[in-house]
């Protein structure tokens, strides 16, 4: 049996800015906006990843402090290029860093207004083998 880690939760002060800067931004994909008598969430995933986040206000998130997640990852082909553009669309980013010359040791990170962080791990072997197929892509009806 697979067992898939598909949604963490990210505890946010507001939705709206927390969608923009991950939507505007980062460049996660906003998949649904639901608003109802009990709940206002988005759910936005990484161009690529089969794992979201959720902000808004579920009852898990309002137990958690706006702010407290650390050290969520991402993964990407080429470090340089994918800091480059998260600095061209106003995101502040560490350097790149090298802790192992091996594929799999370069990191750089950065936080959301919120002080949630994220460290960007380069896997060079993304480039080539996607770990979801870029014919796998159309969740929500969207296309790659």
């Amino acid at each position: 049996m697979d067992w898939t880690l598909e949604v963490v939760i990210l505890p946010v002060r507001d939705l709206d800015s927390a969608v923009e800067f991950y939507r505007d931004k980062v460049g996660f994909d906003l998949d649904h906006r639901t608003t109802n008598e009990h709940m206002d969430v988005a759910q936005l995933t990484p161009r690529g990843s089969g794992c979201s986040i959720v902000v808004g206000t579920l009852p898990s998130q309002q137990e958690m402090a706006a702010g407290s997640m650390r050290g969520l990852q991402l993964v990407v082909a080429d470090a340089d290029a994918a800091r480059e553009e998260l600095v061209s669309r106003g995101v502040e980013c560490s350097e790149v860093t090298v802790f192992d010359e091996r594929d799999g040791g370069t990191f750089f990170g950065f936080a959301d207004p919120d002080g949630n962080t994220w460290a960007v791990q380069q896997l060079k072997v993304r480039g080539e083998k996607p770990l979801i197929p870029l014919d796998h892509r159309g969740r929500f009806g969207a296309d790659a």
